[in-house]
C-alpha cells in the first residue's frame, strides 16, 4: 500500500490514476458484516482477494470447510452476482476477484505469499513510473511526530502546527487538568 501510493512519478509528472491498493481484511466470515455490503453492491468497484489454505491451521478441520466453502460461495457472488426484481437485492456481479489457495501454512509458503506481493507491487510502481522504495511520506509524519512529542514534553503547544494547534492545546489542557 505504502509503496506505490504516489502522486507524482518519479520524472515529476503528476499521477492522474489511482496507484496504490487499500488493503485491510477480516478472518473468514467477520469481514461479510464489516465491509462485504460496500464491495457487493456499492458504488465502487474494489478488486477483492481471498487467501487461505488447504489444510486446516488447527484441528477443527469442520470449521476450516465451512470457511473454505463460504470464500468459494462469496467469490462465485462477486463474480456471478445475483438477479431479483427487487433492486436493493440485486448484486450486479463482475466485481473482480481473485482466491489464492495454499497448500499449507508453513514458513515457505507465507514467504512465497510475501515474494509474491513485495514483486507485484515493484512491477506496479514499475508500470507507473513511480519509486516504490522510497517513502517521502512517512518521512513527513515521522518529522511532525518528533515535533508533536517535543511539544507534549514541553507541555507547550507548537504554534506553527497550524491545524492541529488547538487539538494540541486541549490535549495538554486536559493532561495538566489530571495531573
Amino acid at each position: 500500500m505504502e509503496s506505490n501510493g504516489k502522486g507524482v512519478a518519479h520524472d515529476g509528472r503528476e499521477l492522474l490514476m489511482g496507484t496504490s491498493p487499500v488493503v485491510w481484511g477480516e478472518p473468514g466470515t467477520n469481514g461479510q458484516h464489516a465491509f462485504f455490503q460496500m464491495l457487493h453492491q456499492g458504488t465502487q468497484t474494489v478488486p477483492v482477494e481471498f487467501i487461505s489454505t488447504v489444510e486446516p491451521l488447527g484441528d477443527d478441520a469442520v470449521a476450516h470447510d465451512l470457511l473454505i466453502a463460504n470464500m468459494v460461495a462469496q467469490a462465485e457472488a462477486f463474480s456471478a452476482g445475483s438477479e431479483s426484481n427487487d433492486p436493493q437485492r440485486r448484486f450486479t456481479g463482475n466485481r473482480p476477484n481473485t482466491v489464492v489457495l495454499l497448500e499449507r501454512l508453513n514458513p515457505y509458503s507465507l514467504g512465497a505469499l510475501i515474494a509474491m506481493y513485495e514483486h507485484s507491487t515493484a512491477v506496479q510502481g514499475w508500470l507507473m513510473g513511480v519509486n516504490s522504495f522510497d517513502q517521502f511520506g512517512v518521512e513527513l509524519g515521522k518529522s511532525m511526530a518528533t515535533l508533536a512529542a517535543e511539544a507534549i514534553q514541553k507541555g507547550t503547544a507548537d504554534s506553527s502546527q497550524t491545524m492541529t494547534h488547538p487539538l494540541m492545546e486541549w490535549f495538554l489542557s486536559r493532561r495538566q487538568n489530571k495531573s
